[in-house]
Order: C-alpha cells, then structure tokens, then sequence
C-alpha cells in the first residue's frame, strides 16, 4: 500500500513533495512505522532532499500526536495516575530537564517513535523543548534516506542489499543509538531519584 503511494507520489512532479510531507504527518499521527516512507524517498527525491522533506514530515508528525496526547489523552492518562507520587515527582524532572531527555531518546532506536510522541505529550516537557529535540531524529534520517538512495525502484525497496558503504553507515547509528539509550536510561534514572529524593518520597 505505502508503495502504491509511493509511486502516484513520485509521478506527481513537484506537488508530490507536498503530498509527502502530508503522508508521513499521517503515518505519524496513526501510528504507521514511517521506515518504508523514509526509504522511499530517498529513492524518489534523492539523498539531500529526501532527508530534508522526511525531517519535515516526521518532525510535524511528531508535533501533532504530542499535542493530541496532550490535550486529548492528556486527562485520561491523568486520572490513572493521580495519587501515584513518584510518578509526579518523575513528570516534574522531564519538565526540569525535558530537552536533554527528548534528544537522548530521538537518537535511541530503543524508544517506539509514534507511541513515543503521546507518551511524552502527557509529560510536562514544554513544546519548544520537545520540538527542537526533534533534531535527533536526523541521524536515522540521513541512514535510512541513503540506503533508499541507492535502491533499484520501488519494488525492491527495503530488499536490496546493503553496499559496504551503507553497511558502515548503519553500524555507525547502530552505534550511536547504543550509546543515547544507555544515555537516556542513566540520565532519567539519575534526575528521576533526585527528583524523588528533594520531595522526600525515595522511600514511598
């Protein structure tokens, strides 16, 4: 199906671009995996910008389903956690340092990317914070973009064998990935205790 649309996209000239953008904000939002999206188009639009109409795309999508999360899930996420102390203390401590974790997160492949954006739209990390975090999404980007880049057509798409080139490339965001979701798990952990313990409830 996101290859059917794939092709009307790229026999659309220059409003396909458009069209893109919209699909992927709607992959986003519904929860589709945006892989197969990113890989075509760096077969469709080529390396520069395929990277740049994904990182839009995602980046809008990812807007869109926080603020869903937030003004629509926002309560009844809310009522399931009210009374529950640590976790209060622990939503405080992302609004504290919301920024550093949204980055550490985009950059880990561990983290789903669209349950992921309602999950933080029910924090208290502003929307400037998480948007700009956002630019951690662009490592995987580039890697996936590339490697559509040098696919045959669409048909083969996400099949075609990897050259040692993009064999490289992707240990190296394997690499990467590792090292922002130790990062992450370290660093939430560490705010989350000391968060807990300035409340006084670490032993709650």
């Amino acid at each position: 199906m996101l290859q059917d649309a794939l092709t009307w996209i790229q026999n659309l000239g220059a409003a396909g671009a458009i069209v893109f953008v919209i699909l992927y904000i709607s992959a986003a939002v519904f929860f589709v995996p945006g892989t197969l999206l990113t890989l075509g188009a760096g077969l469709v639009y080529g390396l520069f910008l395929g990277a740049v109409y994904v990182a839009i795309g995602a980046t809008l999508g990812a807007i869109a389903a926080f603020l869903i999360g937030r003004y629509f899930a926002r309560n009844w996420v809310s009522k399931r956690i009210e009374g529950n102390a640590k976790f209060k203390a622990i939503n405080e401590a992302v609004a504290k340092e919301g920024f550093k974790i949204v980055l550490l997160t985009r950059l880990s492949p561990a983290f789903p990317f669209t349950l992921l954006n309602y999950a933080f739209g029910v924090t208290q990390v502003s929307l400037k914070d998480y948007s700009l975090a956002c630019v951690g999404m662009i490592p995987g980007i580039v890697m996936y973009v590339y490697i559509g880049s040098i696919a045959g057509n669409l048909t083969t798409l996400g099949t075609t064998p990897l050259s040692q080139q993009a064999q490289l490339v992707q240990w190296g965001l394997r690499l990467i990935g590792l090292i922002a979701t130790v990062g992450v798990t370290v660093y939430v952990t560490r705010i989350a205790r000391k968060a807990l313990k300035d409340s006084g409830i670490d032993n709650a």
